[in-house]
């Protein structure tokens, strides 16, 4: 084992799943987040199986499956007439094709399994309402009182440690915008689907919907390139707002423009991106998660990418000095950071598509059976760590 002791700087879903791997590894860790107590802005995620493989491994995921919902099928349907595009099965069709569940859940539902899991773990201390001035030994120590062989910057597209690193990403706006809402279950309109994912598409936008179990109702994100942003974060749509989102979406289906302009308190969400950069600095501070890939949503992997992120990075500094232990999971997690991020792009132009590109698009979706769309995600939903 190259540590016995690391710092991680913030406890969202990276920083937590960083603990709890590397407790599985015999590692200690102080968890400082900024916060005087643990929330998640937002709503629901989804969880594929190579996120839910790691949770396994760590002992997380029968908590979480008693709350969530596991999804039939993903499904594509065509924003301006509800027409049916393509489908990949999900469901016991994933625990049988890639060995574990594809589930959606509440954002709090993820974050307090992995919370529990930490404080009932002797090896991971949290620290809260505390913010990290600088990443250096005495600001750390000084919140821990130990000295940290390692510093995890899981602290999101705005990390304050990825400032430690020469060269490290910037973080952009992507020119996207999501806007974020729950409908309870009493008020959804029938055709929203009650057993699966499904992905509304239209030119420069498309609506995601799927139900949660914690809520009694659905999870929606709209979203929609080609807008400008004021930079503001996570805050409540106001009359403004409101009224670019129905503009975004003024050729599709009236149900759908419907269920926009009724939202009840959706927030808007400038996405952002950050580019090429060094993930560490050679010797005892490294990034994972948003603050060293933060990626577009396009194929709902932000969690999972922090998920498998963590789980790597411990394995790798419990098996080799730390220097080439932070080269390798450099090397091998943005190989895979950037595959994921080119399948985005490319269910971005997918999505988004208009004209001509759009029928072609629904002709190929047409003539490819659900099976070899699965077969096409065997690389990512298929993904273990150390493979």
């Amino acid at each position: 084992m190259s540590i016995k002791h690391a710092a991680i700087v913030g406890a969202g879903v990276a920083g937590l799943t960083s603990a709890l791997s590397l407790a599985a590894k015999g590692i200690s860790s102080d968890i400082i987040e900024q916060a005087p107590q643990l929330g998640e802005v937002g709503a629901g995620l989804q969880l594929s199986p190579n996120a839910t493989r790691v949770l396994d491994q760590l002992g997380v995921l029968p908590e979480l499956e008693r709350h969530w919902f596991e999804p039939e099928a993903i499904s594509l349907v065509s924003g301006t007439d509800l027409r049916p595009l393509a489908s990949v099965p999900a469901g016991d069709f994933a625990r049988k094709r890639w060995g574990h569940p594809y589930g959606v859940l509440h954002r709090s539902t993820l974050q307090q399994g992995l919370l529990r899991a930490v404080l009932n773990q002797p090896l991971c201390r949290l620290h809260l309402g505390h913010r990290v001035q600088g990443i250096g030994p005495d600001s750390i120590g000084a919140i821990t009182d130990r000295k940290a062989d390692l510093v995890i910057g899981a602290d999101g597209a705005w990390s304050v440690a990825r400032d430690s690193i020469a060269g490290s990403p910037s973080v952009s706006f992507s020119g996207n915008i999501a806007w974020r809402f729950t409908i309870d279950q009493a008020a959804a309109p029938a055709f929203l689907s009650r057993a699966g994912v499904t992905a509304y598409l239209g030119a420069k936008a498309h609506l995601v919907s799927y139900p949660l179990r914690e809520i009694d109702g659905f999870n929606l994100v709209a979203i929609a390139a080609g807008t400008k942003s004021d930079e503001s974060w996570a805050i409540d749509a106001d009359a403004a707002r409101r009224a670019m989102l129905l503009e975004q979406f003024s050729g599709w289906h009236r149900d759908i423009r419907t269920i926009l302009s009724g939202a009840d308190r959706p927030t808007f969400w400038p996405l952002y991106q950050a580019s090429q950069g060094n993930w560490h600095n050679g010797r005892d501070t490294v990034l994972i998660g948003d603050a060293a890939h933060a990626m577009m949503p396009f194929s709902a992997q932000g969690a999972a990418m922090a998920i498998e992120d963590a789980f790597s990075l411990a394995a790798h500094v419990a098996r080799a000095p730390l220097p080439s232990a932070l080269e390798a999971f450099s090397i091998e997690r943005k190989a895979r950071a950037e595959r994921v991020k080119a399948r985005g792009d490319f269910n971005r132009f997918a999505y988004h598509a208009r004209g001509p590109f759009r029928i072609g698009r629904d002709i190929v979706l047409s003539l490819r059976p659900p099976e070899r769309l699965a077969a096409d995600l065997d690389w990512l939903y298929g993904h273990r760590i150390g493979d």
